[in-house]
């Protein structure tokens, strides 16, 4: 699971920073903010890397906007979802926003010039949907896929799932949290995200 999300994170960091008002495509959006987001990084890594809430602040206030935690929440929740409370939805959102705070900076950090290419997408039956493809060549020359799952509601796309290899952000922590929920139900849940989340400074 630890080793997913950061995977998960090292790729998304390739896009979604802006192109605020502007009416491009997902994969416009995607491919013209690469750059952006990369020398960002790589300029500023020492400085990021010896001032932790800074790198915090750039992902919560640079990246996540771009993100749409509500349906991921959902998504992630499932079942539970409905059963919990309108301040439990709130507290979710929120914790589980800090959590991939933290686990996105930190793969920010990791960044190391991969080379990265754009294959074909299918197109979607949904104009207001879309799914952007993304390949990483990895040292040694493996590479990565990464698939970008993307909707259009009010004039901007937002991401609401990604997956890495084939495997899905939202479902691998839907599951990773279903087991947490059976123990000792949303309220655990939480709490355990609070207590992970107490020192972000967010």
């Amino acid at each position: 699971m630890k080793r997913f999300a950061l995977v998960c994170a090292a790729a998304l960091l390739f896009g979604f920073v802006g192109l605020a008002g502007a009416a491009v495509d997902a994969q416009t959006v995607v491919q013209e903010t690469t750059t952006a987001v990369i020398d960002r990084v790589k300029a500023e890594k020492d400085t990021l890397r010896g001032d932790p809430a800074k790198m915090y602040s750039l992902v919560s206030d640079t990246i996540f906007p771009h993100f749409d935690f509500s349906i991921m929440s959902q998504w992630v929740l499932g079942e539970h979802w409905k059963i919990a409370d309108t301040a439990q939805r709130q507290e979710f959102v929120e914790q589980f926003r800090r959590l991939l705070v933290r686990t996105y900076a930190t793969a920010l950090l990791e960044y190391s010039d991969q080379t990265i290419a754009y294959p074909a997408n299918e197109a979607s039956h949904n104009p207001k949907t879309a799914t952007v493809k993304q390949d990483i060549k990895q040292p040694g020359g493996t590479i990565l896929p990464v698939v970008y799952r993307l909707h259009n509601k009010s004039g901007d796309w937002k991401v609401f799932d990604v997956a890495v290899d084939g495997v899905s952000l939202v479902k691998t922590y839907k599951s990773s949290f279903a087991q947490v929920i059976a123990e000792g139900g949303i309220a655990k849940l939480i709490a355990n995200l609070k207590d992970k989340n107490k020192d972000l400074g967010l």
